[in-house]
């Protein structure tokens, strides 16, 4: 049960549902059938990607999973004995259906007390990094997923769960083919991966004007962009200091790949604000949710600083742009009060990333570390925030 009940509506941001095994592999039409499988390795289960076994989610059917908000002493306190990752994050949990379906997510939340959410889902950020080289596949296992998703969740289940069908987007004329396809079916919020784009040519900021086709129909559809921390591809530039290829394993701590973890959220931002498409689209929607707000701050002082010295660069103040269009979702522990201060406090939004264990257990807790706001910042942050983006 929540600790309390606030006195206005509990938007969370950031809810995410585990995949079943069907969810990458039902739709796929039947020469691509290979690209997605599950598999048995020393009695595990453990998914294929063309062929290449990944370790990036240990357990990727989510029968077994970790206890909602077992990190949060990890994050309150620190880890001064030094506890390995399982140590931490203690003893794990049968996935129940409310991780599973909406119908008994809903119940859940009802004893919550969450009004509405966005649901992300969780297995969905390996894909595209691990399909780079082949943007026609890419497209057609991304469709596949989101008619699981439709099928299983719907992307408006009774205006109170707002699942996110993702987009990607090294075809603009597929990525708009998709972004019509999941509007027709009620979706209000997309995902979108934070990072450059693949194609057959190189990768590319999708700030540039070869993705404005796709950005119109965004804001043609009033439609939310939720930049969700994924595999952004980063491993191989901290790879070119470490000397060593491997996955990325997002649950295997590596320091020098946590100095510089939230580098792929700040230079997205900074793409759609260099490369013109927050000015040529100025009602363009962006939500950056589980990247924290650490990176707000350097980047705003760096967009200032380079503003100053080459104006001729930008078709607006870059600083305000970001304050116009970016919102985020910050983690618990972060400060609340500066945020609002560097963005406004209308760009900030309550996230609880239940039910991951970096998370929080008792999502409506997250109201204890807005004690120093107002009741008013409180009511906008922990809803009224996302509320405007979602219905407006």
């Amino acid at each position: 049960m929540p600790t309390r009940v606030p006195p206005y509506p509990i938007f969370d941001a950031d809810n995410h549902l585990y995949e079943t095994e069907e969810a990458f592999t039902k739709h796929l039409p039947e020469q691509f059938k290979g690209a997605i499988r599950y598999v048995q390795i020393d009695g595990r289960t453990k998914i294929a990607i063309r062929g290449q076994i990944s370790e990036y989610i240990p357990n990727p059917t989510f029968e077994v999973v970790a206890r909602p908000g077992a990190q949060e002493d990890f994050f309150r306190l620190g880890n001064p004995e030094g506890k390995s990752y399982r140590e931490i994050i203690g003893k794990p949990m049968r996935s129940i259906s409310a991780f599973r379906e909406p119908k008994s997510r809903l119940e859940l939340m009802n004893e919550q007390g969450i009004e509405r959410t966005l649901m992300f889902p969780t297995l969905a950020s390996l894909i595209e990094e691990r399909m780079r080289d082949d943007p026609e596949l890419t497209h057609v296992v991304i469709h596949a997923l989101n008619e699981w998703l439709y099928e299983t969740w719907k992307f408006n289940y009774e205006d109170r769960i707002f699942t996110t069908p993702v987009i990607t987007l090294p075809i603009v004329e597929k990525a708009i083919e998709e972004l019509e396809w999941v509007v027709e079916r009620g979706a209000r919020a997309i995902l979108i991966r934070p990072a450059p784009v693949p194609g057959y040519g190189g990768s590319r900021s999708f700030g540039l004007p070869e993705f404005d086709p796709f950005w119109e129909r965004v804001v043609h559809h009033n439609i939310l962009v939720g930049l969700h921390s994924s595999d952004s591809g980063y491993n191989r530039y901290t790879q070119d200091w470490e000397g060593q290829t491997r996955e990325y394993l997002p649950f295997q701590p590596d320091a020098f790949r946590m100095i510089g973890q939230w580098r792929p959220i700040q230079d997205t931002v900074a793409a759609l604000v260099c490369h013109g498409a927050l000015s040529r689209f100025p009602d363009l929607k962006i939500a950056v949710v589980e990247n924290g707000a650490s990176w707000v701050a350097p980047l705003l002082s760096e967009l200032k600083d380079v503003y100053k010295k080459y104006p001729q660069q930008f078709l607006e103040n870059p600083v305000e742009v970001v304050r116009r269009n970016i919102h985020v979702s910050p983690f618990w522990e972060e400060d609340m009060a500066k945020l609002g201060e560097l963005l406004g406090i209308e760009r900030v939004l309550f996230g609880s990333d239940f039910p991951h264990p970096e998370g929080l257990g008792d999502p409506v807790s997250y109201v204890d570390v807005l004690e120093n706001l107002s009741d008013e910042d409180k009511a906008k942050i922990m809803g009224g925030n996302l509320a405007r983006l979602i219905d407006a």
